[in-house]
């Protein structure tokens, strides 16, 4: 048997091996089969893409990787795209690459400020502290979850170079008055879209707005690599930057197992190196090794495939769960949409109001007796988090609300694999719930 008839049967035999999966994992039994609220979606294409890099054993980033980063790039709008090993990689890059000597008198430097908010996911933080920047939180917006626009250009100060904001929950956050505030005062923005793959703000992807974005393909995202992530820039600059940070620091560009891209591998001359050094091991950043392998790559590209009908079975959750919970309004704070545009929702928010009997921890235990998953907005107000107590950080006005998200806040799920049963059941277990007061 030659080897291009071995593979054909060892794809007919992956998919055969997905479709007895398909079949194993159909029904749903309430209160027996679990609800979670996330999780990946994958089928045939992705497996046998998979086994195809698996069986050309390239296990750096190769040609799958190639493919996924230049239809992301035309996916997204975005001229440049890089992959990396994931969405938290992801935002340390952003924040490097703006740190490049490259960058003049704009590169950030240690002891800048950084506006950012403190309810959301850590890793959206820790950059802005691992580059030695000073990060300055500013409260939400309950409803949206968003910064509280009205107060972002009060937090500014002689020392601000930038802003990094995550669209929350898929959710845009008011694009309009941060790019006009960042063009006003000159900062940087960076845009981590990790949980908004898809959203748009003024009929315009989000992502496109900043000078850097981040994305996160972590299973419980939009799609998954498993582990994996991209960052992305119109700048030529910029990406240049990113890239070297991504590839240990180094000056060269070369793809993996590519050599002399440039043409002038022994002619480039660097201040206290030898003549003629070669050029694939000269590094003018401090940077790591953040790639992704080509088989994270080639599931990737599969499930790029399918992410726009992925965020459409997102917002048709989401508006399940809406239409199934507006009447309990009394007893929670229903999610809203930021004006002007459309979110690609990762879950479904609700905050306990003040004033009612209810208290989350009961309620979620209840839940979670009744095999429904749910999660709390990430680290709550950040500042409060033990890996914030020795750092340095300065809060604007008050964090009230983001105290309130902190003990009041959690999600449901709006993955797609989640469908219209699993949704009724949500919706009638806390239903049921309710009427115990």
């Amino acid at each position: 048997m030659n080897e291009s008839k071995i593979i054909e049967e060892i794809m007919i035999l992956t998919g055969a091996y997905q479709l007895e999966l398909d079949l194993k994992n159909k029904g749903f039994e309430p209160g027996k089969t679990y609800v979670p609220v996330s999780g990946k979606v994958v089928g045939i294409k992705e497996r046998k893409y998979m086994v195809e890099a698996a069986l050309e054993c390239w296990l750096t980033s190769g040609r799958f990787n190639k493919r996924f980063e230049d239809r992301f790039s035309e996916w997204t709008g975005l001229r440049h795209i890089l992959t990396t090993n994931s969405g938290s990689s992801a935002n340390l890059l952003a924040l490097s690459a703006l740190t490049s000597q490259t960058l003049g008198e704009r590169a950030l430097k240690a002891g800048d400020e950084i506006i950012t908010v403190a309810a959301g996911f850590p890793t959206t933080i820790s950059p802005i502290l691992q580059v030695g920047c000073t990060p300055v939180f500013v409260d939400v917006s309950l409803e949206t979850y968003n910064i509280d626009v009205s107060i972002v250009e009060t937090a500014i100060t002689d020392k601000t170079r930038a802003i990094v904001l995550a669209h929350t929950m898929g959710n845009p956050f008011n694009v309009k008055a941060i790019t006009s505030i960042c063009k006003k005062y000159g900062l940087w923005l960076v845009e981590d879209c990790c949980d908004a793959l898809g959203a748009l703000y003024a009929g315009k992807r989000v992502g496109t707005f900043g000078d850097i974005s981040t994305f996160s393909f972590y299973p419980a995202h939009h799609i998954t690599m498993g582990e994996g992530g991209a960052v992305g820039t119109q700048s030529p600059k910029l990406k240049r930057a990113l890239e070297s940070f991504r590839d240990w620091g180094r000056d060269c560009w070369c793809a993996p197992g590519v050599d002399n891209t440039c043409g002038k591998r022994y002619d480039t001359v660097f201040a206290g190196l030898p003549k003629s050094y070669d050029h694939k091991y000269i590094y003018t950043h401090a940077g790591y090794n953040l790639k992704i392998s080509d088989m994270q790559a080639a599931c990737g590209l599969a499930q790029l495939e399918r992410l726009d009908e992925f965020i459409e079975k997102r917002n048709e959750n989401h508006q399940l769960l809406y239409e199934g919970m507006k009447d309990y309004s009394n007893y929670f704070i229903m999610p809203e949409s930021e004006p002007n545009s459309s979110p690609s929702w990762f879950g479904f928010l609700l905050s306990i109001k003040k004033g009612t009997p209810l208290r989350r921890t009961e309620l979620l235990r209840y839940l979670e007796e009744r095999q429904i998953g749910t999660r709390l907005l990430f680290a709550g107000n950040a500042t409060r988090q033990p890996f914030m107590q020795n750092a340095d950080f300065r809060v604007h006005g008050t964090l009230d609300n983001s105290d309130f998200i902190m003990e009041n806040t959690f999600w449901l799920g709006v993955y797609p694999g989640l469908g219209r049963e699993q949704i009724d059941y949500v919706v009638s277990s806390i239903s049921e719930y309710l009427k115990t007061f």
